[in-house]
């Protein structure tokens, strides 16, 4: 088991900057792929971004490419998003994903292969 807990969610106006922090605990958090998906209300959740255990590699989705960077510590046990030149199509509630210990993220890696969630953090650009 593993918890994660989100922070650095907020208010910003549109080309501003947020960075997201995932904190892993429970388990050492380098065993966990993970990744940050994030859902507005009406909506399905829907996949932003994915770091592989190693670091060695990283997903993104087409709407955030160029934009978002993901990234871990050396550490492992937190990922971070760094969120650049955010738009209002940004404004969601972001949740911290991890697969179990020692499974892949892959490019094909999606919402039901994800085994464990954080509360979410939310964020809100303005216009």
């Amino acid at each position: 088991q593993v918890q994660l807990v989100e922070s650095g969610g907020g208010l910003v106006q549109a080309g501003d900057s947020l960075r997201l922090s995932c904190a892993a605990s429970g388990r050492t958090g380098s065993n966990f792929a993970m990744g940050w998906f994030r859902q507005t209300p009406g909506k399905e959740r829907e996949f932003v971004a994915a770091i592989t255990r190693t670091s060695s590699n990283t997903y993104y989705a087409d709407a955030v490419k160029g934009r978002f960077t993901i990234s871990r510590d050396n550490a492992g046990n937190t990922v971070y998003l760094q969120m650049n030149s955010l738009k209002p199509e940004d404004t969601a509630l972001y949740y911290c994903a991890a697969r179990s210990p020692y499974l892949p993220w892959t490019s094909r890696t999606g919402i039901k292969d994800v085994d464990f969630w954080g509360q979410g953090t939310q964020v809100t650009v303005s216009s």
